[in-house]
């Protein structure tokens, strides 16, 4: 769980990121796999989100996602297999291979890999 303030955020929607400042209209909207990433001061947080729902009100965001991990909680080495993984997969001619749970396991795996990158 993680409770902070915040000036800005950046959140990963469905149908692409949602830029939230203080003041913001409230919405609810549903969460792909993305970096979760929000500002206070000079301070950048940033986060590896797979799926879930945002809440947005004008002074509170709320998010709930099946996952959330900060840069140092990822373990890069396992990311890494899982993305090699979901890419043999998908380049396999198994027929019995259901494509949006590998594409979404590949997603998620890039995802971890990218802020682990940004520290």
């Amino acid at each position: 769980m993680v409770k902070d303030t915040a000036e800005e955020a950046q959140i990963p929607g469905k149908n692409g990121y949602l830029g939230v400042l203080p003041g913001h209209a409230p919405l609810i909207t549903e969460l792909t796999a993305g970096e979760l990433s929000y500002r206070n001061g000079s301070v950048v947080t940033r986060l590896a989100l797979a799926w879930g729902f945002a809440e947005v009100l004008p002074h509170k965001v709320t998010i709930l996602a099946r996952a959330a991990e900060r840069a140092s909680e990822i373990d890069i080495p396992r990311a890494q297999a899982a993305k090699d993984r979901a890419e043999k997969t998908l380049n396999s001619d198994a027929p019995d291979i259901d494509y949006g749970a590998v594409q979404d396991a590949l997603k998620r795996a890039e995802v971890r890999l990218e802020v682990a990158a940004k520290g």
